[in-house]
């Protein structure tokens, strides 16, 4: 068994991934590692063939593959080693990785610092408990989107798509162009669950119809998907005296994304329940010393740039572990939490602060608020930070960069969203 030693290992090389062995490396840890599963680097931006990715961190308007090539390129630029097709089987104690390496067989990899970058995966049919048959041509949306933007098969003529996630409403779009006909768009939620932005580029513009408040009640076919029921919701449930047939082929399911933490959960990594990622602090430090969580593991973003921000954040921190400037969680941190309004935020906690810093905190708003006010206070009610939004929405992200954070025990601050309803 080949072992490796190295400053900073990256888990996962997609751009939360490339962005964290960059910073690491910028940050003076010059042995980075990169590990990633897949034959190719990039993760899901390389079937995210759509424009809108980069507006942010390039000030460009560029499709998933050319942002993915772009961090590619730095880590090239800056000889960070990446180890593909090897895929991590096991954390163990001090940080040691086990993995296995197609062609070689098993590896130790044995680094100061962990970063851990695995992103997300989709919600399937079972975890919503979705009732009928079990017919073919029942996908989730980023499946299809491999299919045909990588494997190029169209997995289906008539389409239904249940959720309004951003993949959901892309999906809409792109098979709308590919000569499909896309029935419906069905959403459980009374607004949209993904970016406005998608709601009028990739169903407004194409009249794909929208149906919120409605949700599939039954499904029917024996070997290929026939049709699909869909009714109204009435006080959260199914009316099913108003229900109504969309006839389908093909069944795409954009249902919301889970935190990939199958690795955390192995070393014990403190998880939040409203996040379902790790819990970690100003330098994106998890509750395990020496490993660091960024990108859709911590928290489902809906930006890439604010995904590959946090992730330069968390490799420049790995890199100041493993050159000894931090340290792991202490007695002093002070915990963040979610007042009204407010349905999770990261960090979670503030540690290791030797006087005031400057902390960017990301959050989403548990409903819709209109001329909504963000207010952050101390445990003695006292206000550290105000920000203002026309409109707060849960599928968009809220950001404020807070000055004059500060950790001391006993110490908490918690963010409230105040605001039409």
């Amino acid at each position: 068994m080949r072992k490796i030693d190295c400053e900073v290992a990256v888990i996962g090389g997609g751009p939360a991934g490339l962005a964290a062995a960059v910073g690491a490396y910028d940050a003076g840890a010059k042995d980075v590692i990169v590990i990633e599963r897949d034959k190719h680097l990039g993760g899901i931006l390389q079937q995210c063939i759509h424009n809108g990715f980069g507006l942010h961190v390039f000030g460009e308007d560029l499709t998933g593959p050319e942002y993915a090539q772009r961090y590619i390129e730095q880590a090239g630029q800056r000889q960070i080693k990446c180890l593909r097709q090897t895929m991590v089987l096991e954390l163990g104690e001090g940080n040691q990785i086990l993995a296995a390496k197609a062609g070689e067989g098993i590896i130790r990899i044995d680094p100061k610092a962990i970063v851990l970058a695995m992103g997300c995966r989709e919600r399937t049919r079972g975890a919503i408990s979705l009732p009928g048959a079990r017919p073919a041509g029942i996908l989730t949306a980023g499946t299809a989107q491999r299919f045909i933007n990588m494997e190029g098969y169209l997995p289906g003529k008539k389409i239904v798509i249940l959720g309004s996630g951003d993949i959901g409403m892309i999906m809409a779009r792109r098979l709308h162009l590919e000569g499909a006909q896309v029935k419906a768009v069905v959403e459980i939620m009374e607004c949209i669950g993904g970016l406005n932005r998608n709601l009028v580029q990739c169903l407004g513009d194409f009249d794909i119809p929208l149906y919120l408040q409605h949700t599939v009640t039954d499904i029917r076919g024996q070997k290929r998907l026939e049709s699909v029921k869909v009714a109204p919701l009435i006080n959260g449930k199914a009316d099913t005296a108003r229900e109504f047939v969309i006839d389908c082929d093909t069944l795409l399911l954009s249902v919301g994304l889970i935190p990939e933490n199958e690795l955390s959960k192995q070393v014990g990594v403190k998880l939040d329940s409203n996040t379902g990622g790790p819990m970690v602090d100003q330098y994106f430090q998890t509750s395990v010393p020496g490993m660091f969580a960024a990108g859709n593991i911590v928290l489902v973003f809906d930006l890439v740039d604010h995904v590959s921000v946090c992730g330069h954040k968390a490799g420049e921190s790995a890199a100041m572990y493993a050159q000894g400037k931090i340290k792991g969680w202490n007695g002093q941190s002070v915990s963040v939490g979610c007042g009204e309004g407010i349905r999770c935020v990261v960090p979670q906690k503030l540690n290791n602060i030797e006087g005031e810093q400057e902390v960017r905190f990301y959050m989403r708003a548990a409903q819709v608020h209109r001329q909504a006010k963000l207010k952050m206070t101390d445990d003695r009610g006292e206000t550290i930070c105000e920000k203002r939004f026309q409109i707060a929405r849960p599928p968009e992200m809220l950001s404020v960069q807070v000055a004059g954070v500060k950790t001391g025990t006993g110490k908490k601050y918690v963010f409230e969203l105040q605001g039409e309803v």
